[in-house]
C-alpha cells in the first residue's frame, strides 16, 4: 500500500495511505450547483480559473492533472506561498479565459464558478463547453447565481474539495484535509472570547462611488460570524454585488473588512475612509478598526480557516 503525505497551506502535515491514481472504478456523479455531472474517468487536463480555485487543487496534489491555470495574475493575486505551487504550470490567462483558450489547451476539466471565470450568458459556460469534451465543476458559493441556495457557510469549501476528491480519485486526501480544518475551526471556536457587543462588521471590497462588497451568500458573511462578528450586509441577497455607501453608513459598522488584490491597495482604499468626511462619524473610522484579508483568505479555498483566526485577532485581540 503506497504511502502519501500531503503538507497543506496551513503548515500541517496529514498523513493517508494511498488511492489509486488516475483509475475510476465506476461513472462518478457530483453535483455541481443544479447540475449532476457524470466523469467517466479521472481529468487528465484540468484547468483551474482563480486564485483560491487553483489553490483547492494544489492542496490535494492534483498539481499532475492539470495543464494550467487561469485568472490570477490580471487581479495581481499571487503571493509566494501560490508562486511555489504552481511553478511548474502555465497561466493561460490572466484574467477570464475564452472557449479559445479552453479549447486550445486540450483541456478535459475547468473548475471554476459564475463571477470565477465564468459569466451567466457567457462564452465560457457549461453549455458551451460540453461539445468540446470539457467537463465543469461550479465553486459552491458561486451558485448563488444560478439557484437557491442557503447562506454561506465554511461548508461550501468542504463540499468542493470533497466533490474534487471524488472527481479526482482521491477521496482519502479530501476527507483527511476537511476533518482537519473542521477540527481546527472547532478547536479555535471552542476557546474564542468575544463580548457580548454585536459587533457589526462591513466588508470592503472596492468601489469609490459605490462599494462593492459581500453579501449573504458570500464567504466572508461565514468568516465575520465564525469570527464573533456579524455582516451588516447579510439581508443583501446576493453573493458580491454593489450597495450605497449610505447604507454601510446608516448601519455604522465597528469594523472594516479590507479586500487586498488589485490595482488599489488595502492601504489605498482605508485612507479613502479615513479622510471621506462623509465617513467621520463610523464606529470603525473614528476608533481606526481595519483589517485586511488577502483575497485568498476572503474567497473560498484552504486559507478560510486561518482568515477566521486573523478576523478574531482583529476583533477580539484573541
Amino acid at each position: 500500500m503506497m504511502f502519501n503525505l500531503i503538507k497543506d497551506l496551513g503548515n500541517k502535515e496529514i498523513k493517508f495511505f494511498g488511492e489509486p491514481n488516475g483509475i475510476v472504478k465506476a461513472d462518478i456523479s457530483v453535483q455541481s450547483c443544479d447540475r449532476s455531472v457524470t466523469f467517466d474517468k479521472v481529468p487528465e487536463r484540468a484547468i483551474s480559473n482563480d486564485v483560491n480555485l487553483t489553490e483547492m487543487m494544489l492542496v490535494l496534489g492534483l498539481a499532475d492533472h492539470m495543464v494550467g491555470y487561469t485568472g490570477i495574475s490580471g487581479w495581481k493575486t499571487l503571493d509566494e506561498e501560490m508562486r511555489a505551487g504552481v511553478e511548474q504550470l502555465p497561466e493561460l490567462s490572466a484574467k477570464y479565459p475564452t472557449k479559445e483558450v479552453l479549447v486550445g489547451a486540450d483541456a478535459d476539466f475547468f473548475f471554476a464558478g459564475w463571477n470565477y471565470g465564468m459569466k451567466i450568458g457567457g462564452e465560457v459556460t457549461p453549455e458551451t463547453l460540453a461539445p468540446f469534451g470539457i467537463n465543469v465543476y461550479e465553486l459552491t458559493e458561486s451558485c448563488a447565481h444560478v439557484m437557491k441556495k442557503g447562506k454561506a457557510s465554511i461548508a461550501d469549501m468542504y463540499t468542493d474539495l470533497l466533490n474534487l476528491g471524488r472527481i479526482f480519485a482521491v477521496e482519502q486526501r479530501a476527507e483527511a484535509l476537511v476533518e482537519g480544518y473542521k477540527a481546527e475551526l472547532e478547536n479555535f471556536k471552542a476557546g474564542l472570547e468575544t463580548s457580548e457587543e454585536d459587533l457589526r462588521v462591513f466588508v470592503y471590497d472596492s468601489g469609490e462611488d459605490s462599494p462593492f462588497t459581500a453579501g449573504r451568500y458570500a464567504m466572508p458573511t461565514a468568516l465575520i460570524e465564525a469570527a464573533g462578528g456579524y455582516n451588516i450586509m447579510d439581508d443583501f441577497e446576493k453573493s458580491w454585488g454593489t450597495v450605497t455607501w449610505e447604507e454601510v453608513v446608516e448601519r455604522d459598522p465597528h469594523v472594516v473588512v479590507i479586500v487586498n488584490y488589485g490595482n488599489v491597495t488595502a492601504e489605498q482604499k482605508r485612507e479613502f475612509m479615513m479622510s471621506n468626511p462623509a465617513f467621520a462619524n463610523l464606529a470603525a473610522v473614528k476608533n481606526d478598526r481595519f483589517v485586511t484579508l488577502q483575497y485568498v483568505e476572503a474567497t473560498p479555498g484552504p486559507r478560510n480557516i486561518q482568515a477566521v483566526k486573523n478576523l478574531a485577532a482583529a476583533f477580539w485581540g484573541n
